[in-house]
């Protein structure tokens, strides 16, 4: 099983896609709290699908059970109140008490998929749900 994350800020769409389709990326789960932001540009979620589709023959799904709360996020957002740690901790939290492991279905993470976030770089880690 491959799984990738991906962010679209301080990036091109040339650079953005072009990574995807380096990495043959077959599917994008977005687990963006906000997935209209005017910040977002090329990656609305009402074009990021024709885009990916387009573009790349890669699929989008949008999947709410994996993104953060609205407080997790905003404390993050403000990083003064919540570090990385903290953040990850509770978001890890979030996910047990949303039962992500018997809720989400495994079978389309056989296919080569890359998590959407808005950050420009990754953060690494584990997930034992």
């Amino acid at each position: 099983m491959d799984i990738y994350s991906v962010g679209f800020t301080r990036t091109t769409a040339e650079s953005f896609f072009g990574r995807l389709i380096d990495n043959r990326v077959e599917r994008v789960l977005d687990v963006r709290l906000n997935t209209a932001s005017q910040l977002a540009g090329f990656a609305k979620e009402r074009d990021l699908g024709y885009f990916l589709s387009a573009i790349a023959g890669i699929t989008y799904e949008h999947e709410a059970l994996l993104c953060p709360s609205v407080d997790i996020l905003e404390k993050y957002k403000r990083r003064r109140e919540m570090p990385w740690d903290e953040h990850e901790s509770e978001f890890m939290a979030l996910m047990t008490e949303r039962r992500v492991a018997q809720r989400l279905d495994p079978a389309p993470f056989e296919r080569r998929t890359a998590l959407l976030c808005s950050e420009a770089t990754p953060t690494i880690a584990t997930a034992a749900w």
